[in-house]
């Protein structure tokens, strides 16, 4: 649902056959592959669903709330040749400023999210177009120097007559209205949304819808979920159609975004154009959406039916005449003459259930096998199809969904189940919790535990064959190299130490024999803290020998239980061994070589 009011263009532009030529002369210029048709759809299929299939209200940024709908003059700030014939323009370099401390927040946003998601290539022009069709750039730039707004910008009651139908979901925490949802701050995000969306931009240690900067970095960071690249035609009208699902603002945010590649300026604050109508909110651009007084006439009442006019007469509807003449007196309406919505499919859900989810355990960096599945029911237990369940990451953990988002939406489907995205595991370990929500419902919540366990292997082997000799006092020729794996597969990033062990029966570490050595040139016989590599290998640093000849043994472990020990000999150089003496888990710690019992095989032993 998007309401729309008369659509006010500015100078120069003064009707709607001019705005439609405003629009395509726009799209049709730097940005790559925008289009608009007649039907109200992009021309990219599958860029948005029909429009019986748009995402509902309470699935967007905005809850699909107003916005101002005023184009951007035809004669941009660096203008390009045009082949609107006939269109009228007029020199507007005003409307292409914005108020420092807003566009400063646009900039930084885009930077964050240069670093953060390389991949979405967000233009801060599109955050401006945003903001300018949201709260006209914070109603000209009347914030403070934090970024926040003087006075709360909110839009109107989202109560389903006129608007969405959005019952209250933050007690009136940010909108001031315990019984209906608000857009809040200068890009009008509903609380709902902002719960899980909004972000800290300006470093304060909260995530205020009214900050500029808090409210640029969480529209960036909305906009490049899904994994989309604005860059792509495709992807950037998906991105703005989830803020608001309306083909009208998408055909407004495309202007305004286009109008500003092309220049604009800092201004200061508190100077910026204003719209002159807070669009459904009855009030001053910047204002708390108040109803006006008599001291501002200028500021329309929006979104209240026009008022069919007698002809010739003064505007008001006609009373029909009594036979014989005469009128017959209007009659009173009754106090409460607004409809009553019908219960929607949102309304009616109660709970949410289980659908049969397995443990959901991983290994770090490891796809989750297992998916969430919850059905939506209705008191008496009876499913709901075709609503909106809201699954969302908690806890201290890097773990995500497909894409690398920690929110994602589904439609339940005919059977009222809806089925998560595989989850991703992150790095880190530990246990977290994906919760399923309806959209638009304050129903309680369904919980699911998953669990991140570390990277393992169950099996190491030497990627090289030749005997590991050295003679007393000298260094070996060769690093010792491993390759781990799990199940078969390359087994990278896993914990493993090295210890070089007094026998294959005691895993204590040796006091004498062969050895490593520290920053600082000592010897040293444990290594702790390696981690293989992406192919799955760990090189050991270079081994030593002191004074003692014999046979040794260096043992393995990584996380996961995998195991194995390398044999080392250390003789004279006249005393080399045989080359069938290689690796054994039989010990001979310091003893003559001469006499030491046959080594046997090398010894691997994994277990998981």
């Amino acid at each position: 649902m998007a309401a729309h009011f008369g659509r006010r263009l500015y100078k120069g532009a003064a009707t709607t056959a001019v705005a439609a030529v405003a629009v395509a002369a726009l799209s049709a210029s730097e940005a790559p592959g925008v289009t608009v048709e007649d039907q109200g759809r992009p021309t990219t299929a599958g860029a948005t669903p029909a429009p019986d299939e748009q995402p509902p209200a309470g699935d967007t940024a905005t809850g699909n709330s107003h916005y101002y709908t005023a184009l951007p003059p035809l004669k941009s700030p660096s203008p390009a040749p045009s082949t609107a014939v006939g269109v009228p323009v007029t020199d507007t370099p005003s409307e292409a400023g914005i108020p420092a401390t807003v566009l400063a927040a646009y900039k930084k946003a885009e930077a964050e999210l240069r670093t953060a998601k390389p991949g979405c290539n967000l233009p801060w022009q599109l955050l401006a177009a945003i903001g300018k069709v949201e709260s006209g750039h914070a109603g000209g730039g009347r914030v403070t120097a934090d970024g926040t707004t003087i006075t709360p910008i909110l839009g109107p009651a989202l109560n389903g007559v006129g608007f969405a139908h959005i019952s209250d979901t933050d007690h009136g925490a940010y909108d001031n209205d315990s019984t209906y949802d608000r857009a809040v701050g200068p890009m009008q995000f509903i609380p709902s949304t902002w719960k899980w969306a909004g972000r800290d931009g300006n470093g304060d240690g909260k995530k205020d819808p009214n900050n500029v900067f808090d409210a640029a970095l969480a529209t960036g960071h909305y906009l490049c979920r899904f994994g989309w690249d604005l860059s792509d035609a495709r992807d950037l009208r998906s991105a703005i159609l989830s803020y608001n699902a309306s083909q009208d603002y998408l055909n407004t945010v495309l202007s305004w975004m286009e109008y500003y590649r092309r220049g604009t300026h800092s201004i200061p604050d508190g100077t910026g154009t204003a719209p002159s109508e807070r669009p459904g909110a009855g009030g001053t651009p910047g204002t708390s959406g108040t109803s006006p007084g008599p001291s501002s006439p200028s500021v329309p009442t929006k979104n209240r039916p026009s008022t069919p006019s007698t002809p010739g007469g003064s505007g008001k509807p006609s009373t029909p005449g009594k036979p014989g003449g005469g009128t017959s007196p209007s009659p009173t309406p009754p106090p409460s003459s607004k409809p009553t919505p019908p219960p929607s499919r949102t309304d009616i859900v109660d709970h949410l259930e289980d659908v049969g989810t397995p443990k959901l355990t991983a290994m770090a960096g490891d796809a989750f096998t297992q998916k969430i599945s919850a059905r939506a029911e209705t008191k008496t237990g009876k499913s709901v199809a075709k609503v909106r369940v809201r699954f969302v990451i908690t806890g201290d953990t890097d773990a995500a969904f497909t894409g690398g988002e920690k929110v994602t939406t589904v439609v339940t489907d005919d059977s009222g189940v809806a089925v998560a995205p595989a989850l991703q595991a992150g790095e880190k370990t530990g246990a977290f919790t994906v919760r399923a929500l309806v959209v638009g419902r304050t129903t309680p919540g369904l919980d699911y535990t998953a669990t991140v366990t570390e990277r393992a292997a169950d099996a190491l082997a030497r990627t090289g064959d030749t005997p590991l000799t050295c003679v007393p006092g000298g260094e070996f020729a060769d690093q010792v190299e491993v390759k781990a794996t799990y199940k078969g597969a390359v087994a990278d990033k896993v914990a493993a130490a090295a210890t070089l062990i007094k026998s294959a029966d005691d895993a204590t570490e040796s006091t004498k024999g062969p050895y490593f050595k520290d920053a600082d040139g000592k010897p040293i016989r444990t290594l702790s803290g390696l981690h293989t590599d992406a192919k799955g290998l760990l090189k050991l640093p270079k081994l030593y020998a002191d004074d003692t000849t014999g046979t040794f043994l260096l043992r393995i472990t990584t996380a996961g239980g995998a195991t194995l020990t390398v044999e080392l000999k250390v003789a004279p150089a006249d005393a080399s061994p045989s080359p069938s003496q290689g690796e054994s888990q039989s010990p001979g710690t310091g003893a003559d070589p001469s006499t030491a019992p046959s080594p046997s095989a090398t010894g691997s032993s994994p277990s998981s």
